[in-house]
């Protein structure tokens, strides 16, 4: 029988997750999701076939605009085998307080949860073997999801990081969050180093020696990071290049095809017919790569916050659930997601 799924919150990441979970009827059931308002993400969801479910003091407001409801929160966690947790950052903590764990509901965390909130911190590329059988897995926020598989790239393919320091320049919002920006300034956020993701990688890949930096821009499609990687070993651009083509979920883009900005990246994925203009891909300059001494490496990537952890939540059910092995489960994801893959086996 497929794995019943629930998911609490249904904006951003929820929506997402959702859909993802809906392409693999195979494996999972989506039994319903979670919303406390009724809005217009309410009403798509129910004309989807999604169930809609609510928390009992909010019945009344659906039914004043008649949007169906499918039940109480309580009534949907008594239907499924898992929660997926898309609620608002640090609200996830207290659902799992609160809702999960007094019914011993396992359960996926989003990356605005702190660390602790779950057994394990999660990117399927970096340690998809310390997540099979937890009860509780967090997926690391996308720009920690996207550090974590450039370096797990690296890490595959038996090279020795000495150290890491990222650049991170943040969007100052995502595209449908009018009270939050965009803001005329760019922000230190924090104004302390490191940032929060340099830690954050370490909750996943322990061992590494990382320092983050990051700032807000008044844009809202994308991050774009500025990654400096020193290694042990002298490498080549040659070989940086063959080890990223090599790896699943990163996607070098050319240098020439007008696909040198964040915009472009965002209008080719409208133009590929990507729904949402999603691109849950790495997105790697290939122009940027440069080799300096030897074994000093920079390169430029651009992170689509709203997309990129979706493949992860995929891979963390079937960790949980024991469904899969790590490169079973990224290329069945990564297939039927429809992300861009070089074709070549993953054999590190």
């Amino acid at each position: 029988m497929p794995v019943r799924v629930g998911i609490f919150g249904y904006g951003t990441i929820g929506k997402r997750v959702a859909d993802a979970v809906l392409k693999f009827s195979d494996e999972f059931e989506l039994v319903g999701v979670v919303k406390p308002t009724p809005d217009y993400e309410a009403e798509i969801a129910v004309s989807k076939g999604i169930k809609v479910y609510t928390y009992s003091d909010k019945l009344k407001d659906f039914e004043k605009l008649g949007i169906p409801v499918a039940g109480t929160a309580e009534e949907l966690l008594d239907k499924v085998d898992v929660v997926i947790d898309a609620t608002p950052g640090k609200v996830g903590k207290e659902m799992k307080e609160k809702y999960y764990a007094p019914r011993g509901k396992p359960a996926i965390f989003q990356g605005g949860e702190k660390a602790d909130v779950a057994d394990v911190s999660f990117n399927a590329l970096a340690n998809y073997d310390r997540a099979v059988g937890a009860k509780y897995i967090r997926v690391v926020s996308c720009n920690t999801t996207g550090i974590c598989r450039l370096l797990a790239s690296f890490l595959l393919h038996g090279l020795k990081i000495r150290k890491v320091r990222v650049y991170l320049v943040r969007r100052g919002a995502d595209p449908k969050e009018h009270k939050r920006g965009p803001i005329n300034d760019v922000v230190p956020d924090p104004v302390t180093v490191p940032s929060h993701h340099g830690p954050d990688v370490k909750t996943v890949i322990p061992e590494i020696n990382i320092v983050t930096m990051a700032v807000a821009v008044p844009v809202t499609l994308m991050h774009l990071h500025m990654v400096n990687i020193e290694f042990e070993t002298n490498v080549t651009r040659e070989d940086i290049i063959r080890m990223l083509e090599e790896t699943p979920r990163i996607m070098l883009v050319p240098t020439g095809k007008r696909m040198d900005s964040i915009a472009q990246l965002i209008e080719w994925a409208r133009d590929i017919g990507r729904y949402r203009n999603d691109i849950m891909e790495n997105c790697i300059f290939e122009g940027s790569i440069t080799v300096v001494d030897g074994n000093d490496v920079y390169l430029s990537m651009a992170i689509h916050q709203e997309s990129i952890v979706i493949p992860e939540n995929i891979d963390a059910l079937r960790a949980m659930f024991k469904l899969a092995d790590k490169w079973t489960s990224i290329e069945k994801t990564d297939k039927v997601l429809g992300l861009i893959t070089s074709g070549k086996k993953y054999k590190f």
